[in-house]
C-alpha cells in the first residue's frame, strides 16, 4: 500500500480573484489541498469492483455517491455490495435511510463532507464511488439556494393539476427543464410541483440552479477518474446482463418486501429508482413479467446515457475504456503516479 504524504491540512483556502482552478482555489492553495478521488462512471461500468481494487492499494477509505444504496432495504436493484463485503470494506453513506424518506443532494453534500473530514483526519484519502452526478456536482460546486415555497404559486400550480391531471404538468415541466422531467416519474406529483414552483418563483430551471456554484469551495484537490466502455454497445450488454442477474438474484422478492410494508408508494423518491420502479409496476399488475424486464433494461440505458452527457462536461477528468485488457492495471498506475 502507498505510504501517506503530508497533506498540508492547515492550509488556507484561497479567496476573492486570481488563477483559480475549476474548484474556485488557487494553483498555488490546490496543490496544499488534501486530495479525494472521484470514481465515476455510467451504471454497470464496473465502479465497485474498481473501488475495491483501489482500497487495496492506496490508503482510501470509500464514500457511496449512489442515491438508491442510501436506503435501507433496497441492496440487489442498487448494486450494492454484499454485506460480507461491506464487512471487509465498509462504504460510508449506505444504509443511512428509510425508503419512506426522502435524500437530497444538499444533504448529501453535508453527509459527505462530514464523512471525508474524518477520512482525512485520520491521514487517509476519500475515494468517492458512484454514478448519482447531481450528488458528485453538489459535491464540488456547492449548491445555489432554492426557494422557499410560496403557498399561492403552490395553490395554483395544485389548482391546475386539478383541472388538467398530473400528467399535462409533467409535460410542462418537459418544455422548461428537460433534465429534471427525465428524472421525475409522470406520478410523482410532489416533485412535478417542486419543479414548477421553482420555476415560477426563479425564473430558472431546478437543473440551472443545482448547476449554479454555491458560496463554499471543496476543501479537497479532486483527482477525477471516468470508467467507461469506449463503445455504447458494450455498455448496454452490461446493463440488460447485470439486470437479468439481478432478477435471478432475488430482485422481484426484494422489491415485493416493500411493496407489502403497506406504507411505501410509487410516488416516493426512493421507489422512482430505474429498476424498483419498473418491478413494483409489474407488481401491481400494471405489466406482464417480459414488459417489465424489457422497460427495466431501456430505463436504465436512458439513464446511462444522461449520466454520460453529465461526464462530458466534467473537467480535467481522466478517461478509462474498462472494456479493454488491463484496465484496471491502467487505472491503478494512473493513481500510482499521483500519490506516490
Amino acid at each position: 500500500m502507498v505510504g501517506v504524504p503530508n497533506w498540508g491540512l492547515s492550509c488556507r483556502f484561497a479567496g476573492g480573484r486570481g488563477n483559480y482552478g475549476p474548484d474556485g482555489h488557487s494553483a498555488t492553495t490546490m496543490k496544499a489541498l488534501p486530495p479525494v478521488i472521484f470514481l465515476m462512471g455510467p451504471t454497470a461500468s464496473g465502479k465497485t469492483h474498481m473501488a475495491l481494487e483501489i482500497v487495496k492499494r492506496f490508503p482510501c477509505e470509500i464514500v457511496s455517491v449512489d442515491s438508491s444504496q442510501v436506503y435501507r432495504g433496497m441492496d440487489i436493484g442498487s448494486a450494492k455490495p454484499p454485506p460480507e463485503v461491506l464487512r471487509e470494506v465498509p462504504h460510508r453513506l449506505v444504509d443511512i435511510r428509510d425508503p419512506l424518506e426522502a435524500y437530497s443532494a444538499a444533504e448529501f453534500r453535508r453527509d459527505a463532507l462530514a464523512e471525508m473530514a474524518q477520512i482525512t483526519a485520520e491521514g487517509r484519502i476519500p475515494l468517492l464511488v458512484g454514478g448519482t452526478m447531481l450528488y458528485f456536482r453538489a459535491l464540488q460546486r456547492g449548491l445555489s439556494q432554492l426557494p422557499s415555497a410560496d403557498p399561492q404559486v403552490r395553490r395554483r400550480i395544485l389548482d391546475q393539476a386539478q383541472q388538467e391531471g398530473w400528467a399535462s404538468l409533467h409535460e410542462r415541466v418537459r418544455q422548461v427543464d428537460p433534465a429534471t422531467a427525465a428524472r421525475i416519474h409522470p406520478n410523482d406529483r410532489q416533485r412535478i410541483q417542486r419543479a414548477l414552483e421553482i420555476f415560477e418563483i426563479e425564473g430558472k430551471s431546478w437543473t440551472q440552479l443545482c448547476l449554479e456554484p454555491g458560496p463554499t469551495a471543496l476543501p479537497y484537490r479532486v483527482v477525477k477518474v471516468v470508467m467507461a466502455p469506449a463503445e455504447r454497445s458494450v455498455l448496454h450488454q452490461r446493463i440488460a446482463g447485470r439486470f437479468d442477474q439481478m432478477l435471478a438474484g432475488g430482485l422481484l422478492e426484494e422489491v415485493s418486501r416493500l411493496y407489502r410494508r403497506g406504507d411505501l408508494s410509487i410516488d416516493l423518491p426512493a421507489m422512482q429508482a430505474v429498476g424498483y420502479r419498473q418491478v413494483w409496476n409489474y407488481l401491481a399488475g400494471n405489466s406482464s413479467y417480459e414488459q417489465m424486464r424489457d422497460h427495466a433494461v431501456t430505463a436504465t440505458r436512458q439513464f446511462a446515457k444522461r449520466q454520460l452527457t453529465w461526464l462530458r462536461a466534467e473537467s480535467e477528468a481522466d478517461w478509462f475504456d474498462n472494456s479493454v485488457s488491463d484496465s484496471i492495471g491502467r487505472i491503478i498506475r494512473h493513481l500510482g503516479s499521483i500519490f506516490v
